[in-house]
């Protein structure tokens, strides 16, 4: 679905990080049947991740997400590493990240809150339950929190 901005909003940008070709191409198909207007951005792994959130390289002027949805498994940085520089680093540190993994593991919930996630969701195998879920994420994060300047 399209974002729409008027001059004093811009549109809300989420940042999928998600390696599975598959996952991305449900995630956007997801997105666009659910109620939210989103700016979707999808990179591999968390390297391009950081590289999205510094603006360098390919992604110079890319708009700064609102949110980021970040699995866990994945090559070159895995979304715990991911995380931790993320957190580390006082101009992203400030930007909520939601884990969305097929993973149930305790570890993983443990591990993701530790390292600074503010929220742990697994993806659910039905397809509405997934429309659901993105459309409740996008709700409460784009009208009902307030973020950071």
């Amino acid at each position: 679905m399209a974002a729409t901005s008027t001059p004093e909003t811009r549109p809300f940008t989420i940042l999928l990080v998600e390696d599975s070709p598959v996952q991305q191409a449900l995630t956007r198909r997801a997105m666009e049947d659910s109620t939210l207007e989103a700016d979707l951005r999808v990179v591999d792994d968390g390297e391009a991740a950081l590289q999205y959130l510094r603006g360098e390289g390919e992604f110079a002027g890319a708009p700064r997400p609102d949110i980021i949805l970040l699995d866990l498994n994945m090559p070159r940085m895995d979304g715990h590493t991911m995380l931790e520089k993320l957190r580390s680093d006082p101009k992203l540190a400030g930007i909520p990240v939601t884990v969305l993994t097929t993973s149930t593991a305790d570890a993983d919930v443990s591990a993701s809150y530790a390292r600074g996630a503010n929220a742990f969701v697994t993806k659910p195998a039905e397809y509405e339950k997934f429309v659901e879920l993105l459309s409740a994420l996008g709700q409460f994060w784009a009208h009902f929190v307030r973020r950071p300047g």
